[in-house]
């Protein structure tokens, strides 16, 4: 395996050096740096001239320039990295930095959610196959796929932006003919994903379209989406909503990992859930506490890891024979109750936030990535922030994946499920549950794996587009105004940057397959 990762490694470094070499030459052959000095009659044109070309090297051909260029680069060995300077007589290295934070931060939720939703919503169709909801999710993903990115994020501006603001600031009241039809397409969707015969799907249909119904009546007379809390006759029920949401939680981990005839893996998943709930108020007016606690991006990592210990912990303590499993069920137990009650603490500050003299009750963002006048604020108001600032973008660039996870998942399961060893697995009399998610949702992993690696650096490529309609000053930003000014050095941070992290994600994605099929084996 060492050997393999560092002739790997070799290889990519000197690919990396031969695109960087044609994209440099082709960046600085594409124009004249100069050009916006050469047309100003000024008496000092000459002197800017003559201290731009030393800046930039001018009077040194692309192709050696090149090599000064990757002098810099080289320096970060050492500690003492060089990507040059821009024409505005800044460091590369600082413009990058602040523009990595955005566009990565910007690009790893939208990719996450499209693989998670993309993995899900194939997984589904590729057990449902040619039901209604199959052919509906092949429509909509083919409908995605085809979508122009540009044209997709200025509808998205329009419509779910200025649109849903002005809805806010009417009072956010749904109409009955929605609240119908949203009910309707509930019963619909969850009658074609569970399937069964015609009485189970009718009693599948009855139930989701009360429940969506009810629900979205019920968040519409209560003004839950101005304040979303869950009060009633003035009693805030908040508490016992995060315990209802935490046992679905434990239910739903322990089904997938486990399955219900595990009664210690359901107990430990339920004690999860109920210590989270127990921990409910201590946690929002303790450790929630700006005045108490002043919580960072750091200090949520430290917990999130503390959190996922203590649920590996009590996995381990009371696993019983199938420690492994169990500690699996209690760690993403844990985590994810963790997330619920972090994502009510945002929800409480919300109805504060949307009414603020910064957002004036329009709180969907279309431009930028955050607000100026939430810089000082406690972390949770930036996190209310960012999240209107992120939600229009990362919409724009999670439709771009998760067409072609969806479609990509649903094909390899299909082709997996047709094997021997899955023909085998269900007749030894193993369950549905384990045939599908040990057997063969492992191995449709490992072409998945590939087409995220190659996605990685795409969908930052894709951030150039969506970076430009949402006016983010990201690496896309970077890149654009390099081209449009002859710069290569800013240009060459990015090329860097997305070139690098291509191979190193197919690097990870050939060590991936060793682990997802015992059968793979890299020398």
């Amino acid at each position: 395996m060492a050997t393999f990762i560092v002739r790997r490694l070799i290889a990519a470094v000197l690919i990396l050096l031969a695109a960087t070499f044609l994209m440099y030459n082709m960046v600085a052959l594409s124009g004249d740096p100069l050009e916006d000095l050469r047309g100003v009659q000024t008496p000092n044109t000459a002197q800017l001239i003559e201290a731009r070309i030393r800046l930039l090297h001018l009077d040194v051909p692309p192709p050696l320039r090149y090599f000064i260029w990757l002098g810099g680069i080289a320096g970060c060995f050492i500690g003492q990295c060089d990507f040059g300077m821009t024409i505005q007589q800044q460091p590369v290295l600082d413009v990058l930095v602040n523009s990595m934070d955005q566009t990565l931060r910007l690009v790893t939720i939208a990719t996450v959610v499209a693989i998670i939703l993309g993995i899900t919503i194939g997984i589904t169709t590729a057990l449902r196959q040619y039901s209604s909801y199959d052919y509906s999710v092949t429509f909509i993903s083919f409908l995605f796929y085809s979508l122009p990115i540009f044209w997709f994020a200025v509808l998205l501006k329009q419509f779910l932006a200025i649109g849903a603001n002005d809805w806010f600031q009417s009072g956010a009241q749904i109409q009955p003919w929605v609240i119908a039809a949203v009910a309707l397409a509930s019963g619909l969707f969850w009658m074609a994903v569970l399937g069964g015969d015609v009485k189970r799907k009718a009693i599948t249909f009855a139930l989701a379209f009360l429940a969506g119904g009810l629900l979205l009546w019920y968040m519409s007379v209560s003004g839950w989406f101005l304040n979303p809390r869950f009060i009633v006759f003035g009693l805030d029920f908040s508490l016992l909503a995060i315990a209802v949401f935490n046992i679905t939680i434990a239910l739903l981990v322990t089904a997938i990992l486990a399955g219900f005839k595990q009664k210690r893996s359901l107990f430990i998943a339920l004690g999860m859930a109920v210590l989270g709930a127990a921990l409910y108020y201590p946690v929002n007016y303790v450790l929630f506490n700006p005045q108490i606690v002043p919580m960072d991006t750091w200090l949520m990592i430290g917990l999130a890891v503390l959190t996922i210990a203590v649920g590996v912990l009590a996995g381990w303590i009371f696993g019983g024979d199938n420690k492994s499993t169990n500690m699996k069920v209690g760690g993403w137990t844990a985590f994810l109750v963790a997330a619920v009650m972090v994502v009510d603490r945002h929800m409480q500050l919300w109805n504060a936030y949307s009414t603020s003299g910064f957002v004036r009750g329009r709180p969907i963002a279309t431009i930028g990535a955050s607000n100026p006048g939430f810089s000082d604020s406690t972390f949770f108001v930036q996190g209310v922030d960012t999240f209107t600032h992120m939600l229009l973008p990362s919409i724009a660039l999670m439709v771009i994946s998760f067409a072609g996870y969806t479609r990509y998942t649903r094909a390899s399961l299909l082709e997996v499920l047709n094997q021997d060893y899955i023909r085998t697995a269900r007749a030894k009399g193993l369950t549905e549950r384990t045939v599908i998610v040990r057997h063969a949702f492992r191995n449709a992993l490992i072409p998945i794996t590939t087409i995220v690696a190659f996605d990685i650096a795409g969908i930052i490529g894709g951030a150039v587009i969506t970076e430009r309609v949402f006016g983010w000053t990201g690496m896309g930003s970077m890149f654009q105004n390099g081209l449009d000014r002859v710069d290569p050095n800013p240009v060459m941070a990015f090329f860097l940057v997305t070139g690098g992290l291509a191979l190193l994600f197919n690097l990870l994605a050939d060590i991936a397959y060793a682990a997802l099929d015992p059968r793979i084996r890299v020398s």
